[in-house]
């Protein structure tokens, strides 16, 4: 078993598996909620900004 990536003392527990509780996997989703975490991607071009705008003018 491996540790818990949030608190790292405890080993996690099959039902909240990689965590070790549902502490430390609510702890988790709030840093993706917060915007702490993020994945890597291109840049969204917004509507307005694209070539031809919303109207395709």
């Amino acid at each position: 078993m491996s540790a818990c990536p949030i608190c790292r003392d405890r080993a996690s527990d099959p039902a909240f598996r990689p965590f070790c509780s549902k502490r430390c996997a609510d702890i988790d989703l709030g840093r993706w909620f917060t915007g702490r975490y993020v994945v890597p991607g291109a840049e969204e071009v917004d509507d307005e900004d694209a070539p031809g705008g919303r109207d395709g003018e």
